[in-house]
């Protein structure tokens, strides 16, 4: 490890208390019957995907294999006024209405447990004070540690497990709040970020990078042509790629997409939607953990270059636990020092030992 940089990562238990439970009905009437038959007849039982182990085995990770420079905060709710800012009063007043209820909010996998929205509320908080971390100096780069995860939470709806959008109330207070003019928002969770999109759709102010697998894989948005519109127009990027995509691939955009667009857009504060499904344990796509550590580089590069090293990351996806919390660990590693390594690279100094130690067997000696 080079020089060891301090990072704060935020995790707070409340945010175990999302649990939903999957017997709340959630379908009307005989189709909520018919999709429960089919669960039935799997054989195997249907449970909630987004559920508290995914935090817990990241911390149990890193007790058990500690990151030297990394150190733990815990984090704080958001308030209803830092939601407004991206989400509107009507839909806040519905999350909140909920609270100390189970429920399925609509048919697109997302539901609520009684301690659901106090989890969302200090998942968001959580972003922010990850945000306020790195902004008022108190480490370079900061990893928030949350539950449920935000990117498909749209203005008035939620979708795909997220009930707030916890890096759009992150980078909207850093910019009303904090004084960042411009920030940018790269996410390279699996599933395109299309809540995200949404909220930032005509704001100049935020670029949004979404790398993502392309349509129809869920929630079938982020094509090329979804640049933004008005004053916003060309400050949202796509690169929407097929199911079997590496690490190759993903350094490429990164390279000749990302790099050009922050050097064109000068970001304040640089912030990352890190979902760890694309990883090949995750089979959504065929990132590795090296892959995920020269992206981290690249981009922790890039923040130095442009915004005072100011670099945020905000856990979105990930639900192969293993993958999961070697990831977190791995970009954490990076954050605090390490060098990342070239991804495709590892194992060919002990091939080319081998090949040294077995290469006599191979030659025809004269006698």
């Amino acid at each position: 490890m080079s020089k060891q940089n301090r990072v704060i990562a935020f995790y707070d238990e409340r945010m175990l208390a999302h649990e939903p439970d999957i017997e709340v009905p959630f379908l009307p009437g005989r189709m909520d019957k018919r999709v429960r038959s089919l669960l039935s007849g799997l054989g195997v039982p249907w449970k909630y995907p987004e559920h508290p182990a995914r935090l817990t085995a990241i911390r149990r990770l890193l007790e058990l294999e500690p990151v030297p420079g990394v150190i733990f905060e815990a984090g704080m709710a958001a308030t209803r006024e830092q939601l407004a800012r991206v989400h509107t009063l009507s839909y806040l007043d519905h999350i909140l209405e909920l609270r100390g209820e189970s429920a399925w909010l609509d048919v697109d996998t997302t539901a609520v447990s009684p301690g659901s929205v106090e989890a969302a509320e200090v998942a968001a908080g959580t972003a922010i004070a990850a945000v306020e971390a790195v902004i008022k100096g108190r480490a370079e780069s900061s990893f928030a540690l949350v539950r449920p995860p935000g990117h498909h939470a749209e203005p008035v709806r939620a979708r795909g497990f997220c009930l707030f959008n916890n890096v759009a109330v992150a980078a909207a207070h850093a910019h009303q709040a904090l004084g960042c003019e411009r920030v940018m928002i790269v996410d390279w969770d699996a599933h395109h970020g299309n809540g995200t999109q949404d909220i930032f759709w005509a704001d100049p102010d935020v670029l949004c990078f979404d790398i993502h697998r392309a349509a129809p894989f869920y929630p079938g948005t982020g094509s090329l042509e979804e640049i933004g519109v008005g004053l916003g127009e060309g400050t949202n990027v796509n690169v929407p790629l097929p199911a079997d995509a590496g690490d190759t691939a993903y350094l490429e955009a990164f390279r000749d997409i990302l790099v050009p667009a922050a050097e064109w857009f000068k970001p304040d504060l640089i912030l990352v939607s890190a979902g760890f499904d694309p990883h090949t344990h995750d089979l959504a796509m065929n990132v590795s953990y090296d892959g995920f550590a020269a992206m981290t580089g690249i981009l922790q590069e890039l923040a130095r270059q442009q915004c005072e090293g100011r670099l945020v990351f905000v856990l979105e996806g990930g639900y192969n636990l293993i993958s999961l919390s070697r990831g977190v660990r791995t970009v954490l590693n990076v954050l605090a020092g390490d060098t990342p390594p070239q991804p495709g690279r590892r194992g060919i100094a002990e091939v080319k030992a081998a090949a040294a130690y077995h290469r006599d067997a191979f030659v025809n000696k004269i006698t």
